[in-house]
């Protein structure tokens, strides 16, 4: 049973490193916000987080995970600019409600 913690736990810490190939080779969607999302995102997760999400989250789900990030991970994003983020998150990268 250790070894497959071990491995699962490998596994789990390999993840980050995988997708952090070069970030130059990520474009976000145009957009207003964009500078934001790259100054406040970029710094703790890779962006292709973002682009992988797209398919599945509404801008209820898109609300929830800037909450995430400022609430329980504790990105120092303001008010102001989690609201900006949300807008945009949801406007390029949503799912229709």
């Amino acid at each position: 049973m250790d070894t497959i913690r071990t491995w699962v736990l490998l596994a789990a810490l390999a993840v980050p490193f995988a997708g952090s190939a070069d970030e130059r080779s990520i474009r976000m969607k145009d957009g207003a916000e964009r500078g934001l999302l790259v100054a406040n995102c970029s710094g703790c997760h890779s962006l292709d987080y973002i682009q992988m999400n797209s398919p599945f989250l509404k801008r209820a789900g898109w609300e929830a995970e800037v909450k995430k990030m400022t609430a329980v991970m504790g990105a120092p994003i303001s008010d102001a600019d989690a609201a900006a983020l949300v807008a945009y998150l949801a406007r390029e990268y949503g799912v229709p409600d």
